[in-house]
């Protein structure tokens, strides 16, 4: 077979592609979807089949999906949050005894980082994803 019939085709525009939606899976989807829309300040959607939504209000909906028969993966989600709402999130985590950390790695507990010129922090879902809240995205080279 010829090498040319395995080259990559051109790249599109990144601006034409978006991410819609996402599995999150939880031993409880009830349980994981109002936990993450109460820390975040957002609503839980009607269900839609076996998904329980939650709208991030930008198109994006994290579609939570209950496996109970095996092990959840620990998964990484990190959200871009207004900076007027970081200090209520963190509030919000100490209101229902939940341990935030500075770091990815959880080592440095009750603490923000301050990358990119702005606030950020991680912690745990019921099912141990970890999650993050940061007021500035990343910047890339």
């Amino acid at each position: 077979m010829p090498r040319d019939q395995h080259r990559r085709p051109e790249p599109e525009s990144s601006a034409t592609v978006q991410l819609n939606h996402t599995a999150v899976y939880a031993t409880d989807r009830q349980l994981s979807a109002e936990f993450i829309a109460a820390i975040l300040g957002l609503k839980v959607g009607a269900p839609f089949g076996p998904f329980l939504p939650v709208d991030l209000g930008n198109g994006v909906t994290l579609d939570y999906y209950e496996k109970r028969e095996e092990p959840i993966q620990p998964q990484h989600y990190a959200f871009l949050v207004p900076d007027d709402r970081f200090d209520t999130m963190i509030t919000r985590l100490e209101a229902v005894g939940v341990t935030y950390y500075a770091d990815p790695g959880h080592t440095e507990p009750g603490r923000i980082n301050r990358l990119f010129g702005g606030r950020g922090a991680y912690f745990d879902d019921p099912d141990g994803h970890n999650m993050e809240i940061m007021t500035r995205p990343y910047t890339r080279p």
